[in-house]
């Protein structure tokens, strides 16, 4: 096999690996670390703008009339909401020591965290509905306005969080992330038909784009990782319970959306999380050395989904 053939079947395997090489090459190397302290923040920059290009160029493949509601949007709701809650009731009702407490609050973000923005983009590619997935964000989104004010003072009595705030902050990234690629999109296919018939072949310039994207994140994540100052069991810990957290929340969601025929959609939906915003809230408002976790959640949410699309590209059909 070529080295373009194997990157092109594990291409997510391969921007997690670049994405981590490439930082701690920057940033271990010392000619190098100039660089990297100049190029790395400006290639994080440009996540915002990588993700509005690659959810536009996936939504020029939706029709209006795919837009609806279906009864699994709500239901994953339900059970993002009941296992927040849950998670929620351990941390204020047992006797945790801090260490038990840090690590709980690592599996909560994992949990409470809002649906990534490239889950259409896996979704497609895994033969799920765009459309579906995209219904299914904007109903995560508002959700997410609702819940994050409720239960982070309950984790964590100084966090300082309103609902007016939180629902602003959400409604302003749902505006620019999702619902503005969206409306172009729609306005590209009714007066620009060329620019979607020319879009259209290219079906996998959406996955590059955020495969890309994906080693920067990686490599946030390695800087993460390696600036911490825990070791030991917690470190362990936060480093692999979000897998456990990983693998209930898709296979919950692949359950739940396969009632209804989409068990891709559902899998992607609960268990591909946006954990640029978990590593935020994290920071903010909950305590920062328990960011471990989503960071490690990232690593561990792209395995899976590697491992689904090259099972689907073996066998032509994912059914797991």
């Amino acid at each position: 096999m070529s080295i373009i053939a194997f990157i092109k079947q594990w291409t997510l395997p391969t921007a997690i690996v670049t994405g981590s090489l490439v930082y701690l090459l920057f940033s271990r190397v010392e000619p190098l670390v100039p660089v990297g302290d100049t190029v790395g923040p400006f290639l994080v920059s440009l996540m915002p703008f990588i993700i509005f290009t690659m959810l536009y160029v996936t939504f020029c493949k939706i029709k209006m009339d795919e837009f609806r509601p279906r009864a699994w949007h709500f239901l994953l709701q339900g059970v993002r909401v009941l296992l927040s809650g849950a998670v929620v009731s351990v941390i204020v009702l047992l006797p945790l020591t801090p260490a038990e407490k840090l690590v709980m609050e690592g599996v909560f973000i994992c949990v409470i965290c809002p649906t990534a923005a490239a889950a259409p983009v896996v979704t497609e590619k895994l033969g799920g509905s765009v459309a579906s997935m995209t219904v299914y964000m904007i109903i995560a989104n508002v959700f997410t306005a609702i819940i994050i004010p409720t239960f982070f003072p309950m984790v964590e009595k100084s966090a300082d969080i309103s609902f007016i705030s939180a629902f602003a902050a959400v409604l302003r990234r749902v505006l620019t992330v999702l619902v503005v690629p969206l409306v172009l999109a729609l306005i590209t296919r009714r007066w620009l038909p060329k620019v979607v018939a020319f879009l259209n072949p290219h079906r996998n310039i959406a996955f590059y784009l955020w495969s890309f994207n994906l080693s920067i994140i990686m490599g946030l994540t390695v800087r993460m990782i390696t600036r911490s100052q825990l070791s030991g069991t917690l470190l362990v810990l936060l480093i692999t319970l979000p897998l456990a957290v990983c693998i209930l929340l898709f296979s919950i969601g692949k359950a739940v959306g396969g009632l209804y025929g989409e068990s891709v959609g559902g899998g992607q939906a609960l268990g591909q999380k946006n954990t640029v915003v978990g590593i935020w809230l994290m920071l903010q408002f909950l305590n920062p050395v328990a960011v471990i976790a989503p960071c490690s959640y990232v690593i561990w949410q792209n395995t899976i989904n590697a491992l689904q699309l090259w099972y689907k590209e073996k066998y032509g059909k994912l059914k797991w």
